[in-house]
């Protein structure tokens, strides 16, 4: 067997790596100026399995989301997409390389302060919702703030507000089941960003929704990038990649291209 690589690096020379990829990369065309990089991903590997029966499931892939800044990763089944949102969320460690959050090094945290650090600073959004059938929206949105020790009052204040601005500030009291599918995505939403989280990984999150609620549901996404957070979307559809100021493709694990929007189509025939 052979050995796996080491999980914690030195920092320096994970920054180093990061700052020569600044310096060579280009600046935003829309001259909008950008907060600090709330993602990085430096190097990062995943591989499942060891000797002939590995798979591979990313290789190598450096990756920087700032804040206001909203990333599609486009590319196709089994390219890593899910496996790179995953990481990104502390969900998985990967088998090499590094996840900052934050200025935080997943490596250097314990499984607690990963915990707490998904809680506070990271928001998901999955395509099935992923709700508390029994719980009413402003207790499903309520519900991480307690968790990490918020109390009733306050938690429910800021679901209110986090529901309010989804456009669903006459469903509070409803149940899941009650809705619509698009309503049920905008709950999500509104509890993906609750108390200020300012990364948002959506998997997928038109997937079950028609076209039209879709379009809406992406709308609300960019909203909330707009006002600040940075968000990975994992998308299939080229219509809903270009609500994003930058698109990256996968192929089996690894980043081979990357454009601004407006380059989208192309890129993606010629990417396949």
């Amino acid at each position: 067997m052979t050995d796996q690589p080491p999980r914690r690096r030195d920092l320096r020379d994970v920054e180093t790596r990061i700052d020569d990829r600044a310096r060579a990369a280009s600046a935003p065309s829309s001259g909008v100026p950008r907060d600090d990089a709330v993602l990085r991903l430096v190097g990062v590997s995943r591989v499942y399995g060891s000797g002939e029966t590995s798979i591979t499931a990313l290789a190598g892939v450096d990756l920087e989301v700032r804040g206001g800044e909203l990333v599609a990763i486009m590319g196709a089944s089994g390219s890593g997409k899910s496996t790179l949102l995953s990481i990104a969320g502390g969900l998985q460690e990967p088998t090499a390389g590094e996840v900052i959050v934050e200025n935080r090094a997943l490596s250097s945290l314990d499984a607690r302060e990963v915990a707490r650090l998904r809680r506070r600073s990271l928001g998901f959004v999955f395509q099935d919702f992923n709700l508390i059938p029994t719980l009413t929206a402003i207790e499903n949105v309520a519900l991480p703030l307690e968790l990490d020790g918020e109390r009733r009052r306050p938690a429910r204040r800021l679901a209110e507000a986090a529901l309010d601005s989804v456009g669903l500030d006459e469903k509070h009291d409803a149940y899941p089941d009650d809705l619509s599918g698009g309503q049920q995505q905008r709950i999500a939403i509104a509890r993906a960003v609750v108390g200020g989280r300012r990364l948002i990984l959506a998997d997928e999150p038109t997937g079950a929704l028609d076209s039209v609620t879709g379009e809406a549901v992406m709308r609300m996404l960019r909203a909330r990038v707009d006002d600040g957070a940075a968000a990975i979307l994992v998308t299939h559809e080229a219509r809903h990649a270009a609500w994003a100021d930058r698109i990256v493709f996968l192929r089996d694990g690894r980043v081979i291209d990357e454009s601004q929007r407006e380059s989208a189509d192309v890129l993606l025939r010629t990417s396949r």
